[in-house]
């Protein structure tokens, strides 16, 4: 393990999803909108106390539950790791020592991606109730251990030698964003959910100065536009440039932002080239075949890190981008079709 470096190198919250279809009275009994990303408040704890397989609460006597690996970094991370040649890509973060984590790592070890957890003894591994109409997704989440990741935990004997060695990275750790930055490694971030422009803008903030990737998707930029007060919150490319022009630490390389936008388009804005943004068109999947669209977001941020890591153009990225987020909508949340199939 010493030995092994990894061109990527991922951080950020281990997650068990705990999905559930049909949702519809959920949404209503917790008062959640069918498309949104929430972090769990007390009215929301009895929904979490499902997150084990032996529960015997409402979600698991009322409705058919799947477990499945999620995490907005981990499930970008698996995405990355399905992309490029296996032992490209390393994660970490914190879990508890039980059995939601002896899931999370089976995932991963399916798709090649290696992990280095901190492990939290006697804590509870963090859990995504994802709770499905039709073809939208509520996400509520309680961090639980992940909460408790530890800074020291990069500085380790066997994690700091695989962040020394890494190329890319793809995280919300400031320190880790400048160490990148002073480098001039590459820094890529995803805004993840709407609560993090709207409860931890100051945090996302003092990060964006040593990005060189954003990624985000039409609801995660309209609540960045709202909580910095951009004067029209439904105009991904005008919103994009204000996070492209962002004052940057390293300027060698221009800053890219990258907001999808569901099956509708993909608008990418470059600082060098501000007033030009590129829209991508997204091939429509027959609504048949679409399972569900838990991870197609972070799907696509794991093919288009993926693409960049193995060198390919920015258009290409978010076309592989664009493969891994189909891959993802037609299978059961966040997972890859098995065998493998290349997207490069």
């Amino acid at each position: 393990m010493a030995s092994q470096t990894y061109q990527l190198f991922c951080i950020g919250n281990p997650l068990l999803d705990v999905q559930v279809t049909n949702g519809e009275e959920l949404l209503k009994k917790y008062d959640l909108k069918a498309n949104d990303a929430i972090l769990a408040e007390e009215k929301h704890m009895s929904i979490h106390s499902s997150s084990t397989p032996t529960a015997t609460d409402e979600l698991v006597k009322d409705y058919k539950v799947t477990y499945v690996a999620g995490g907005a970094s981990q499930n970008a991370a698996r995405g990355a790791a399905y992309v490029l040649p296996p032992n490209s890509v390393v994660y970490t973060g914190c879990v508890g020592d039980d059995n939601l984590a002896d899931q999370l790592r089976a995932a991963n070890k399916r798709e090649g991606l290696q992990e280095v957890y901190l492990v939290k003894p006697g804590e509870r591994t963090g859990a995504c109730a994802v709770v499905l109409t039709g073809h939208d997704r509520s996400l509520v989440t309680t961090l639980r251990a992940a909460e408790k990741f530890e800074q020291s935990h990069l500085s380790s004997p066997t994690v700091a030698p695989l962040v020394d060695a890494a190329k890319v990275f793809y995280s919300v750790v400031l320190e880790l964003s400048q160490k990148a930055s002073a480098a001039s490694k590459v820094f890529a971030m995803n805004f993840s959910a709407p609560f993090i422009a709207q409860f931890f803008g100051t945090q996302l903030q003092s990060v964006l100065p040593y990005c060189d990737i954003i990624i985000g998707n039409e609801t995660e930029a309209e609540a960045y536009a709202a909580a910095n007060g951009l004067p029209d919150t439904k105009d991904l490319a005008a919103i994009a440039k204000a996070v492209a022009i962002f004052p940057k630490s390293n300027k060698s390389r221009p800053r890219v932002v990258v907001f999808t936008h569901g099956a509708e388009s993909t608008t990418l804005v470059s600082s060098a080239e501000p007033d030009s943004p590129k829209v991508f068109k997204v091939s429509a999947i027959d609504k048949e075949l679409i399972v569900d669209t838990n991870g197609a977001g972070d799907a696509f941020a794991g093919g288009f890190l993926g693409a960049y890591v193995a060198g390919k153009s920015l258009d290409e990225c978010v076309e592989v981008g664009h493969k891994m987020g189909a891959m993802n909508i037609q299978l059961v949340g966040p997972q890859y079709l098995w065998p493998k199939v290349s997207v490069l």
